[in-house]
């Protein structure tokens, strides 16, 4: 799904070290498939906790999770963005990622957006605020009328935009690498 613009409401997770095992418990690492991963989302948590913030009538259709700082680490699952994208989550602000869940993440349509502590803690107070995201420009915009430039890298920004993955990007420029190859195979036969 292409990613260039989203204006969405935030729920908000105030916790630090949010590892994967947390995100989606290895009970749900079975599927080979995204397809009911969003139902296993933070499910322990879910189940455990009545007043945990996924449980709250407010935060049904939030497509923006705040979380604390170092989101994602632990193992190097990549069911862990496949949960939070099937339960509809497009992008995680938090002023840390863990690099393994963040380049997962990239690669499966989820936005990492790292933001400033002064940013994440007014984030961290305003569950069910409206954020817009620019990915064209890689800024985050808060309710405040304050913006936020987030660091991102161009191949990851360009595969979002375009709504691939790496290989989607590769198939792609098949005319590129077709022209290429001819242009490649004509010169080794003059060669010859």
């Amino acid at each position: 799904m292409k990613f260039a613009q989203l204006e969405g409401k935030t729920v908000v997770v105030a916790v630090e070290n949010i590892d994967t095992d947390q995100i989606i418990p290895a009970r749900y690492l079975k599927s080979i498939t995204k397809e009911g991963l969003g139902e296993g989302l933070f499910r322990d948590w879910r189940t455990n906790d009545p007043e945990f913030p996924l449980n709250k009538p407010e935060s049904k259709d939030a497509q923006i999770l705040v979380a604390g700082d170092n989101f994602g680490c632990g193992s190097s699952r990549e069911h862990a963005p496949w949960a939070l994208t099937q339960y509809g989550f497009r992008a995680v602000v938090s002023t840390s990622f863990a690099d393994i869940f963040k380049g997962n993440s990239l690669k499966n349509g989820l936005l990492p957006i790292v933001v400033p502590a002064d940013v994440h803690k007014e984030l961290l107070a305003s569950s069910g605020a409206v954020l817009r995201v620019d990915l064209a420009n890689a800024t985050l915009h808060l309710p405040s009328g304050k913006s936020v430039v987030f660091p991102i890298d161009p191949f990851s920004k360009e595969c979002l935009m375009e709504g691939v993955d790496e290989l989607g990007y590769m198939l792609k420029q098949d005319a590129a690498i077709q022209a290429f190859e001819a242009k490649r195979v004509g010169s080794v036969n003059t060669l010859q």
